[in-house]
């Protein structure tokens, strides 16, 4: 059978001569690998899996390349559920979990040069085209566990199995539906083991989060360029995107850069604005680290250095509202308890400024001016844990060992006739992210300041 290679329409043909000289005349190919850091983890969090569904055949992909146009791929980002369990980012592999608990990882070894012609051919996996991978001797190595070729895979699952389903279409078809609900319980399970992080997670988590400081002080000190830049919401993008390459494996989510108006759109992700100083810039970003676990910061920051009345009228409100919640945060303490406590505080202080009157606060009409949630869970998805059932997170409550945001905010649209032209289009939030301990939460983003006077010493500092 003719060899199945990823080739461009553009591609010179090979010659018998060419292909025949590429087989030969190349150093060794296997190299010692050390394990990773993660494989013990790893190894604990399968046998916590197979053990909350014994006697089961459990089939986790990592997931597929996607082209982005043409034949130019999105660079690949592995699913979360299969790096929480083997630590793996390579596209195509797949984790099978047997009844018996035993676990192995099927994957697109590196061939043999003398008899493939894939290291120069190949687009998506030649070695010459995208870098090296492991051989399946180097794959057991590193990630501590058996390893066996692709293309053995669909033998190995002849009798019925759950399936994490829409990773991976070939997967999801060449295993039998195991049932809806089946299937569905496997993807909640793989949420709800993530719920609590180990020491190994949260020490990542911690150098996202200290990497994303660093980004919001390159933010700062960048400025002055972005202020004179046409495009400045996208000059800080570009910015903080820099540092999130340099210590990480990118950004955890399209960062919101918003500024004046921009920042009442929740998501505003275009990042095409003008900044003006007598404005303020919201920046929603994180840093994800090499192992992929992300931060989630916010800062609302006065482009001229210090907030107007107004804008610090609005600013304060929303930071006495995160101060309140932060304070609730403890193990036993139920997850909605911290979003409750923050939204009676911009309850009152909507009330107190005549935007609401009693029955309208009492009445929750504080939404329209503040519609999400303050706050979700945080790991290697940036909402993480999001398919884990309503009982052990949304309705659950705080154990030690999680990681969550809190994010109180207030969007005053810029078309609400419901408020006064001084407070039109001026959008504040304040995230910052929090692990819950024993006796309460420790502040993983307390390198970066939170309140009014605090952040325009930090801008001044900076020499801004």
């Amino acid at each position: 059978m003719a060899e199945k290679l990823n080739t461009g329409s553009h591609d010179l043909p090979i010659s018998d001569a060419l292909a025949e000289f590429m087989r030969g005349g190349w150093a060794g190919a296997h190299e010692d690998v050390a394990p990773l850091p993660v494989a013990a983890y790893a190894a604990k969090r399968r046998a916590r899996l197979a053990e909350r569904l014994p006697g089961e055949r459990l089939v986790i992909p990592s997931g597929t390349l996607r082209a982005r146009s043409n034949d130019d791929d999105h660079r690949f980002r592995t699913h979360s559920a299969f790096a929480y369990l083997t630590g793996g980012q390579q596209p195509d592999d797949v984790l099978v979990i047997e009844p018996s608990g035993e676990a192995r990882l099927f994957l697109h070894p590196r061939p043999s040069r003398a008899e493939s012609q894939e290291f120069y051919r190949d687009r998506r996996y030649g070695e010459f085209w995208v870098g090296r991978r492991f051989d399946l001797a180097e794959a057991e190595a590193a990630y501590q566990i058996e390893c066996a070729h692709i293309e053995t895979l669909p033998a190995a699952l002849s009798g019925p199995a759950r399936v994490l389903r829409g990773v991976d279409a070939s997967i999801d078809a060449l295993v039998s539906p195991a049932g809806d609900d089946r299937d569905a319980e496997l993807a909640a399970v793989l949420s709800e083991l993530r719920l609590v992080k180990d020491e190994w997670e949260i020490a990542e988590l911690q150098q996202a989060v200290d990497a994303t400081a660093r980004g919001f002080e390159d933010v700062v000190r960048a400025l002055p360029a972005a202020l004179a830049h046409p495009r400045g919401e996208r000059y800080v993008e570009g910015v903080f995107g820099m540092r999130s390459r340099l210590e990480g494996n990118a950004v955890g989510y399209q960062s919101i850069v918003a500024s004046g108006a921009h920042a009442c759109v929740l998501h505003w992700i275009r990042n095409d604005g003008r900044l003006d100083p007598a404005e303020m810039l919201l920046l929603d970003a994180g840093v994800e680290g090499d192992n992929l676990y992300t931060a989630d910061v916010t800062r609302t920051l006065p482009l001229s250095g210090r907030f107007s009345p107004v804008q610090r009228q609005v600013y304060d409100l929303v930071y006495e509202a995160q101060t309140a919640a932060i304070a609730v945060l403890r193990p036993g303490v139920r997850f909605r308890e911290f979003h409750e406590t923050a939204m009676r505080v911009i309850s009152d202080g909507l009330r107190e400024w005549g935007l609401l009157s009693r029955a309208q606060a009492d009445a929750g009409l504080h939404r329209r001016y503040t519609l999400c949630s303050s706050g979700h869970m945080l790991g290697l998805d940036v909402h993480d844990c999001a398919r884990a059932r309503a009982e052990t997170y949304l309705d659950g409550v705080l154990e030690e060992g999680q990681v969550l945001t809190v994010e109180p905010g207030l969007y005053l649209q810029p078309d609400d006739l419901t408020l006064p032209p001084e407070l039109r289009g001026i959008g504040v939030r304040i995230e910052d992210d929090l692990v819950i301990t024993a006796d309460g939460a420790r502040l993983m983003s307390a390198a970066l300041p939170r309140r009014a006077d605090e952040i325009e010493a930090w801008m001044a500092a900076l020499a801004w």
